[in-house]
């Protein structure tokens, strides 16, 4: 697909997850928020990693300018889009996509937002204590990514949207 269809996707994914951005969960220090995990496994599948990940920075950049979301949103969303497009990049999997998005964000996510939390954000914290919410979060919008594409695979929408991205 060439980059002008990339980036107009890129960018309706991202007004959805800046929209949405009111349908936070709190979860101890964190806010769930499964739509951004929903946009990112659809992201990585349909755009690829680097499109995935800058889509997921952006969208996390407007929800911490608007007052959406917090410091928080970078390392999880990001991490998780590019595990997300990485192994769906390689192996044409939608199952290892969505245990990319699932393991980046919760484990490498939660792992890297520690020291977001304690050094910027002056928050006190477990190391791992980002783990978990981050997994509930994720897990929840990796769930409606695999029940959406669940939907446009029996409607063979799936392979006419993938074709039309990937040209």
């Amino acid at each position: 697909m060439n980059h002008v269809k990339r980036l107009a996707v890129a960018g309706i994914l991202i007004a959805v997850g800046v929209v949405c951005s009111p349908l936070a969960i709190p979860v101890g220090a964190s806010k769930c928020f499964p739509v951004q995990h929903m946009i990112n496994v659809l992201a990585g599948i349909l755009l690829g990693p680097a499109y995935a990940v800058g889509m997921a920075f952006v969208t996390s950049l407007l929800r911490v300018l608007l007052g959406m979301g917090t410091l928080l949103a970078f390392p999880g969303s990001m991490l998780g889009a590019l595990c997300c497009g990485l192994l769906y990049r390689y192996t044409r999997k939608l199952p290892l996509a969505y245990a990319g998005e699932i393991a980046g964000t919760s484990l490498l996510g939660g792992l890297a937002a520690y020291p977001l939390a304690v050094f910027m954000m002056g928050k006190e914290a477990a190391i791992a204590a980002y783990v978990l919410p981050f997994f509930i979060s994720t897990a929840g919008g990796a769930t409606i990514a695999i029940l959406f594409l669940a939907a446009l695979k029996k409607t063979k929408a799936f392979d006419l949207i993938e074709r039309t991205v990937s040209k």
